[in-house]
């Protein structure tokens, strides 16, 4: 069913991720806007709600008002300039979140035409760990995964060998 949709392997690791912490029965706030992978939680029959697109740096309104169970944040914190205080507005129990991971062989991501589409942080699985413990989350569970790409040249290479993706299953303290 899926599988043609997938754009690479990061959307399978993270609905088998999602699925093996979660329940379909327990409602979701996905940070963000509607995305493809919003369609494919819902496809597996996710009950989903999306932020708005409003600027959540500055304004956690429908993150404070959320009533859902589980909050997921697949790559998004990394495009805010202050995740720590998101991070503190989920009143729900539950987080699932997955951020790209700082590669030592390639500059952080910069779009050069979408001003919204950067990275200003790119994080070393510590760093996220420690953001997370610092926002009052225990983490119960992570996984780190490759990115490999069919490109010839040494950065396509070191990408068979290094992880890009971290996800992380994380609970209110």
């Amino acid at each position: 069913m899926y599988e043609k949709s997938y754009p690479n392997k990061r959307f399978k690791h993270t609905i088998q991720f999602l699925q093996k912490h979660t329940s379909s029965s327990e409602s979701i706030l996905d940070l963000g806007i509607v995305n493809p992978f919003s369609t494919i939680m819902q496809e597996h029959d996710y009950s989903v709600e999306n932020t708005k697109g409003e600027d959540i740096d500055l304004d956690t309104t429908t993150i404070e008002n959320s009533d859902t169970d589980i909050v997921t944040a697949f790559e998004i914190f990394e495009h805010l300039l202050s995740p720590f205080t998101v991070l503190k507005a989920i009143k729900s129990d539950k987080l699932v979140a997955s951020v790209p991971l700082k590669l030592w062989f390639s500059s952080a991501y910069r779009s050069k035409t979408d001003m919204l589409d950067r990275h200003y942080h790119e994080f070393e699985d510590w760093q996220f760990d420690w953001l997370l413990e610092k926002a009052g989350w225990k983490i119960i569970d992570r996984e780190k995964w490759t990115n490999p790409t069919k490109k010839i040249g040494i950065r396509p290479i070191l990408r068979w060998f290094t992880p890009r993706y971290y996800i992380v299953y994380a609970e209110r303290v």
